[in-house]
């Protein structure tokens, strides 16, 4: 176990019980909130027959924390006196036992995939129907309404498409994602409800309240106003679109707080790499960071900005230089993120002739036991039956034996593999490609595994490379050309970017084509992206230095590190 920083005892003994905690990426969070907890039993902050409560946004988030508790709690405190979950548990919890007084079936469906997404395919929605529908679905259920004022709010918008589907889950007896907070606001709303939780639950921790929407604070605070302890960073605040609204919920966390602490330091990522992050701070309201220890990175890390005519001539580059990460520093992972998955096809073409293997986050990454069981499925796969049937999903549950895996996470995962599977055989894609596509573990997740990933900056968030390339660093791919209308759109889109640079440790390097080519064929010139002025302005991007680099003798002192 590490030794905890002075930041991470503060944490730990601050008798607060409303404490907001601004962890920028790399300060060791995770291990301040597993402190936190520890401290609050230990003073008998919480004792039984009350528990913690921790809220995560993730599957992985929540096993991440409860492994780390593992560390400062013995398996009976652990077991006896905190809970772990994400809002989809505690939204799932809170129905089953009390749906009956919002007037529902506790036995109703819950979701195991994206059920809308789902019925807009089986509609053959093109792509702009289908994100319109479920975005209707969304707005609309961020509010507490009853399943007849949802109705109402659709019919009077004249969402027709989306007001179908809605029709028919309620019809069906189901609930979507989306409704399960709905539906675990309008329990809380009932005063017996929410005070029997405020009485099991004697303190609560959220993890990442920048991903908070207004109506999961709403519920957070139904439960915990006042005994809420709020961990996370403004300026890693990238879900927008799925309804988080960080700075209005920043706000209302600050006010609520009566004791704030702040991580300076980062104990991931060298100084050039903090130097770009800082760059931005003005868009992304982050804390200015130094490293934790700046002798201990060799020539103080590397940051770059390369400038491509072609992106054929990008990805050539770009594989020559993984090849010689591989080649030098076997053990390093190596990130290859792009704002949209569409941006990096030249860099993976190139890197498939190169014979160079790559982990795609976005492509049959999935666990183990969901991998064989889909490679399994797909050796006996009838595509012409698929295609034939009326209920595609269904077909699909069926064939990989959906209904015999009992294991929640399990299940999850497995909707996910599938969900994926059917969108592969929309663009055309064989079952035996589709095979082909999944990677099965060998041990460890390939998520931590040695080489190149290939991911979206979404994607990456959480997550710790030690090199990070961002391919597309063009003005419309990053910020993206459908976010440039409005100060929050740019901000959130700095955010975007600050994310996918934070992920490294040794160094980020900036990959940006002069021409890149249409849907349609043609080339379109493009201009680097806007945020690159900030970047320039940190004085740590040098291409000259990149290249000095790569024929150095720092390469030992990389592998040591």
């Amino acid at each position: 176990m590490l030794q905890p920083t002075e930041a991470q005892l503060a944490i730990r003994d601050a008798t607060t019980p409303n404490l907001l905690v601004i962890a920028p990426a790399g300060c060791g969070k995770t291990e301040a909130l597993a402190l936190r907890i520890q401290g609050m039993l230990k003073r008998g902050d919480v004792s039984a027959p009350r528990r913690v409560l921790v809220v995560t946004f993730s599957n992985r988030a929540r096993d991440n924390i409860r492994e780390r508790l593992q560390g400062y709690l013995s398996a009976a405190d652990l077991r006896d006196l905190v809970t772990v979950a994400n809002f989809h548990g505690l939204s799932a919890r809170l129905f089953r036992a009390h749906a009956n007084v919002i007037g529902l079936d506790p036995a109703m469906i819950l979701p195991e995939n994206d059920w809308v997404r789902d019925r807009c395919r089986e509609k053959g929605f093109d792509f702009n129907t289908s994100g319109d529908v479920q975005k209707a679905l969304r707005e609309a259920k961020q509010e507490p309404r009853t399943d007849a004022e949802v109705e109402a709010l659709l019919a009077g918008a004249g969402h027709e498409a989306a007001l179908a589907i809605e029709r028919e889950r309620v019809a069906e007896g189901r609930l979507t994602y989306d409704d399960m907070p709905r539906v675990a606001e309008l329990i809380l709303a009932h005063e017996e409800v929410a005070d029997l939780y405020r009485c099991h639950f004697g303190a609560v921790v959220v993890d990442e309240f920048q991903d908070l929407t207004p109506q999961q604070l709403r519920i957070v605070n139904a439960i915990g106003k006042g005994r809420t302890t709020y961990a996370g960073d403004l300026a890693q605040g990238i879900y927008g679109f799925a309804g988080a609204k960080p700075a209005e919920v920043f706000a209302a966390v600050q006010e609520e707080c009566s004791e704030t602490i702040e991580f300076a330091e980062s104990h991931r990522s060298s100084p050039a790499v903090l130097g770009l992050v800082n760059s931005l701070a003005h868009l992304t309201s982050c804390v200015p960071l130094t490293s934790a220890d700046p002798a201990s990175w060799p020539g103080g890390g590397l940051a770059a900005e390369v400038w491509h005519r072609s992106v054929q001539d990008e990805g050539a580059w770009v594989t020559d230089l993984v090849q010689g990460f591989i080649r030098h520093v076997p053990s390093h992972r190596i990130g290859i993120i792009t704002r949209l998955a569409s941006r990096r096809q030249y860099v993976e073409e190139a890197l498939a002739a190169a014979n160079v293997r790559a982990y795609r986050w976005d492509d049959g990454l999935l666990d183990t036991e969901t991998a064989r069981r889909m490679k399994s499925m797909l050796a006996r796969f009838s595509i012409a039956k698929y295609e034939e049937s009326d209920d595609k999903p269904a077909f699909l549950r069926d064939a990989a034996d959906f209904d015999s895996v009992v294991e929640p996470t399990g299940r999850e995962n497995l909707a996910d593999a599938l969900g994926w599977c059917a969108d592969r055989f929309l663009e055309g894609v064989t079952p035996s490609q589709v095979s082909a596509r999944i990677i099965i573990g060998d041990g460890h997740t390939l998520t931590t595994a040695p080489g190149v990933h290939l991911l979206t900056g979404h994607a990456g968030k959480g997550q710790q490379f030690d090199w990070v390339i961002v391919v597309g660093f063009e003005e419309g791919s990053i910020p993206d050309f459908r976010e440039t209308d409005s100060p929050e759109g740019i901000a959130e889109e700095a955010r975007i970017l600050s994310v996918m640079m934070s992920r490294a440790r040794h160094g980020v390097i900036l990959s940006r084509s002069a021409a890149v080519p249409t849907k349609y064929g043609n080339l379109r010139a493009k201009q680097p992206s806007r945020f690159l002025t900030y970047l320039s302005n940190a004085g740590v991007l040098d291409y000259s230095r990149l290249a000095a680099w790569l024929q150095s003798v720092h390469w030992g002192a990389i592998a040591a590190r």
